[in-house]
């Protein structure tokens, strides 16, 4: 699906007092951002942001920050957050940014828990690296999460699911839980936030995949 480019993202996204203009000169000093040492959780490709924003509501006691790589994305969830629901939010900032550059964004155990959402399934083999879910992405959350740092992932795409249960394996991590149907397993589904696409694709009777894995035992090198 090709993404309407909207003109106004741009200056919007560069006068906004949340985004992060230049997130890798905040590498290692994030706490500072934030003015605080609570933990801190990303959300890679949050779309328009109604998961992030949700949660930050939900859990004060938590940063967050939200990635996305497309600034007509990123300005709808800026939109978002400019209502009255969420304008009062100060545990959450947002990037743009492409995953790939994480680790020149945040140093070795910065990060508590990596969240994953119906993220691009980049269908053709040969594109399988890009995968947010790829052995090659997962070595870069190894550098950057905490000692026991948690990815979750969902999505409605069960190919890409049992492909990234497969990577998990191969990459050394520890597989915590596991379901091809997140809303009817009461324990996972325990203070679960919808996604935009989770919302869609579950009122049409589509079954929700989850996951949750643990980083492998490994030392954070800089």
């Amino acid at each position: 699906m090709r993404l309407r480019n909207i003109p106004r993202a741009d200056g919007v996204i560069d006068a906004h007092r949340a985004v992060i203009k230049k997130p890798e000169e905040q590498r290692g000093q994030w706490a500072q951002v934030f003015g605080n040492e609570k933990p801190i959780q990303i959300e890679i490709g949050m779309g328009k942001g109604q998961f992030i924003l949700n949660m930050a509501k939900a859990h004060p006691e938590i940063n967050f920050i939200g990635i996305e790589r497309y600034s007509s994305v990123l300005l709808r969830a800026l939109e978002k957050y400019d209502t009255e629901e969420f304008e009062n939010l100060e545990n959450i900032r947002f990037i743009c940014m492409d995953a790939r550059e994480i680790e020149a964004v945040f140093a070795p155990a910065e990060v508590d828990k990596i969240f994953l959402n119906f993220s691009d399934p980049w269908p053709k083999a040969r594109h399988a690296k890009r995968r947010l879910t790829s052995t090659e992405f997962l070595a870069r959350y190894e550098k950057v999460l905490v000692e026991n740092g948690r990815v979750e992932f969902k999505t409605d795409n069960t190919e890409l699911f049992n492909f990234s249960l497969e990577q998990v394996k191969e990459a050394g991590w520890e597989l915590l839980a596991y379901t091809y149907d997140l809303h009817h397993q009461e324990e996972m589904n325990k203070g679960n936030i919808m996604t935009e696409y989770e919302q869609k694709f579950s009122e049409k009777g589509n079954p929700i995949n989850k996951l949750i894995a643990q980083r492998k035992e490994a030392s954070h090198t800089i």
